[in-house]
């Protein structure tokens, strides 16, 4: 299995001191497991803009430090034309914001990928689309 991790659990992995933060330590074993080797990750090209963008807002103070942490993970980018149009259909179809659409996207054109994630809007629109999961239900190999 390959996974294709959104910003709603990238985040996760730097907020897992909060009380309000749910399912941090699922998204810490996701993040473990692919570190060690064991579930390797395939991530669209915007992919540390975004967490960036959202460390900058929730955690101002360590979102520099945040950052060079995630700069270290490892994972592979997968970017092509067929990627921005199938997330296009998406975001279309479900009248959803095309920067979440695209991390499906790669999960529909990567052989062995689901996208995991913690947006149960999105997940609730299109989970019959195939290889998404919610994080909550998501069970580690």
């Amino acid at each position: 299995m390959i996974a294709v991790v959104d910003a709603s659990v990238a985040v996760k992995w730097f907020l897992h001191g909060n009380p309000d933060e749910q399912h941090t330590d699922l998204a810490l074993r996701l993040l473990e497991q692919s570190v060690l080797g064991f579930l390797p990750m395939v991530q669209p090209s915007h992919f540390v803009a975004e967490v960036a963008a959202v460390l900058a807002r929730l955690k101002p103070t360590d979102a520099q430090d945040d950052l060079i942490d995630f700069l270290n993970i490892s994972y592979r980018t997968q970017t092509g034309p067929e990627i921005y149009a199938t997330a296009m259909d998406l975001a279309v179809r479900y009248q959803h914001h095309l920067f979440d659409t695209l991390y499906h996207a790669v999960a529909l054109h990567t052989p062995g990928a689901v996208l995991v994630t913690a947006d149960e809007r999105y997940y609730n629109k299109t989970r019959l689309e195939g290889q998404i999961y919610l994080l909550a239900d998501f069970k580690l190999p």
